[in-house]
């Protein structure tokens, strides 16, 4: 099993949402090197942080768990979505997608609380923060499960 931090813009998509729909596709990645984590890594049962971006409190919300591995992104062939990209063929498509499935709410860990942490100044996301899909290690997995009150073991 892996960790991973996936981004999403709450106002769009957001724990609460995954949460009422309880499983999704993770869908609309368009960076190259995403996707390729994605299709390349990301494995069935693998954990993710969802992570809210873009709005007044960004940080670490929940927890997913990956619930199907690697498939076509269809939107990418739909003129009518905002993913829709001309240049990808049905036959090899250029984006993809994974399902998560809601595990649990998290008090938001902040940004702020992440950059604050000895312990993850080595984390993508403080070095990287723009990649949208990234991989967390064990212990910056068990850090921030620590840093919002949570026993690791039930997680």
């Amino acid at each position: 099993m892996a960790y991973w931090l996936f981004k999403t813009e709450p106002d769009t998509f957001s724990i609460d949402t995954l949460k009422a729909q309880g499983t999704s596709c993770w869908e609309g990645v368009r960076n190259y090197q995403a996707r390729n984590l994605m299709r390349d890594e990301v494995k069935l049962g693998d954990k993710v942080f969802i992570y809210h971006s873009s709005c007044k409190h960004v940080g670490v919300a929940g927890i997913a768990t990956v619930t199907r591995e690697a498939y076509p992104d269809h939107h990418q062939f739909n003129p009518e979505s905002p993913y829709f990209d001309p240049k990808s063929d049905p036959e090899n498509p250029r984006w993809i997608m994974v399902d998560v499935a809601y595990q649990q709410h998290l008090p938001l860990v902040s940004l702020k609380a992440i950059k604050a942490n000895p312990a993850l100044a080595e984390m993508v996301l403080v070095n990287r923060s723009r990649l949208s899909i990234q991989p967390v290690t064990e212990a910056e997995w068990h850090n921030i499960l620590a840093m919002a009150g949570v026993v690791s073991e039930s997680c």
